[in-house]
């Protein structure tokens, strides 16, 4: 049997999270090794280039003795249930919360949820950056929690059930739960599991926003200070809401109107909650309202995000493929079903997950009609049928070609497909792309006519 020398640093799983990691303890000088189950991991070259004299493992970990291993760290894609796995590991999130405690003058906010967390991490890092604050932004976006710069003042980081789910307590100045759906089910085993993963966004922190609306976002701890957003009106002066104001809405801090939602630049009714929760968080780190409010006036949100590709013949064509559960699925409907004129035709497919997908035939119901494809089509026909119109073809390419058919002036077309893409794309990034390819050529086409 293959062994981990003793006092050696085992690292499992290669990749982003697994390079940072590796490069970490490095800079540590803590002696490690690598590890990953599969026995030509991808990044395996690069890894051996950077890291000639570290030891790699590949294949089954029942088959690696760690018992003289110092600590086993794994990578966010990797269970702390794999078959092998001592029965406490960590993950990176660990790791730099360690190192943070070299920097007590830097301070966190930690973001988390099912849906809408990347799109609210980057835009508290606009608001930071236009007070002119050095932050940091990574975490599950972008750069990896161990890659940003030491010298921050303000680290800002998206945070997944993953990660948190092997960290220690993170000490946030300032920790915010967005909302809870169902999504990876097959890692964590059901909505409770999940949510609780979530939950250790929490530990330590010095206050909680959370979800007004959504009570599995509250702290467990009932006594810690939290504030609320919610897209209802304020019911306390602490208290972040929607109400209306001489007849037209705006986003509210208790009694204080702040912004008019026409004003917000991101597509979408629930792009108005992202808003309060990032202008919660931004208010509780003692940032300018005026400049945070400037900020949304400006902040077009992120691609593939609820995001408009073109108005084409009186139809609206909108790229939201990181809409990749049921929940942000929803959010993604109920946003825009005021905002569309004839009906939502909604384009989703791909891999499940295991999700119930029944809310979604509710959701649509009296307001458009869905084309399914990918893998687990079959699953969403049966889902939606009886309740609305549903066609079914095979790839997305088919399903874009069938929303031009039945599309009519005053239309939406909307991809969010509360699936994963794995079955047809590399990723998320992907399948926009080439939903936003489609668009363009077609709109292309017709001009040429």
């Amino acid at each position: 049997m293959n062994q981990v020398p003793d006092g050696v640093t085992l690292v499992v799983g290669l990749g982003v999270s697994g390079m940072a990691i590796a490069r970490h303890l490095a800079c540590e000088d803590v002696p490690f090794m690598m590890a990953d189950t599969r026995v030509a991991p991808p990044g395996l070259a690069a890894f051996q280039a950077e890291f000639p004299a570290v030891a790699v493992y590949t294949g089954e970990l029942s088959a690696l003795d760690m018992r003289l291993a110092r600590e086993v760290v794994i990578s966010p894609g990797v269970s702390p249930l794999t078959p092998g796995l001592p029965s406490r590991v960590v993950g990176e999130l660990a790791l730099f919360a360690r190192r943070r405690q070299r920097f007590p003058a830097s301070r966190l906010v930690a973001i988390t949820g099912s849906n809408a967390k990347s799109t609210v991490t980057t835009l508290v890092g606009a608001m930071a950056q236009a007070q002119g604050i050095k932050a940091a932004v990574g975490g599950n976006l972008g750069l990896a929690a161990l890659e940003l710069p030491e010298d921050a003042d303000v680290y800002i980081l998206e945070l997944s059930s993953f990660q948190l789910e092997t960290t220690e307590p993170l000490h946030a100045d300032v920790a915010c739960y967005l909302n809870l759906s169902e999504d990876h089910l097959d890692r964590h085993g059901d909505l409770s599991g999940y949510g609780r993963a979530k939950q250790r966004v929490f530990e330590g922190a010095h206050l909680a926003i959370a979800n007004r609306q959504d009570p599995l976002t509250h702290p467990v701890v009932p006594s810690m200070p939290t504030a609320f957003f919610t897209r209802k009106a304020p019911r306390s002066p602490d208290e972040w809401g929607l109400a209306d104001r001489d007849g037209e809405r705006w986003l509210m801090h208790g009694e204080i109107p702040l912004i008019k939602a026409a004003d917000v630049v991101m597509q979408g009714e629930h792009n108005l909650t992202n808003a309060l929760a990032a202008l919660a968080i931004g208010e509780a780190m003692g940032w300018s309202m005026a400049s945070m409010c400037r900020v949304l006036a400006s902040f077009k949100g992120l691609p593939h995000r609820m995001e408009l590709i073109t108005h084409h013949k009186g139809v609206a064509w909108i790229n939201d493929s990181k809409g990749t559960n049921v929940g942000a699925t929803l959010a993604a409907i109920d946003g825009l079903r005021a905002e569309c004129d004839g009906q939502l035709i909604l384009l989703a497919g791909g891999i499940g997950k295991g999700a119930d997908f029944s809310p979604l035939a509710r959701a649509l119901r009296g307001c458009g009609q869905a084309i399914v494809y990918g893998r687990d089509r079959a699953l969403l026909e049966v889902a939606l049928a009886p309740h609305v119109a549903v066609q079914c073809v095979d790839t997305l390419a088919e399903a874009c070609q069938a929303a031009v058919a039945c599309s009519r002036s005053g239309d939406v077309v909307l991809l969010s497909p509360a699936c994963a893409s794995l079955d047809q794309f590399e990723n998320f990034e992907a399948r926009g792309e080439a939903f936003r390819q489609y668009v363009t050529q077609q709109e292309q086409a017709h001009e040429v006519e």
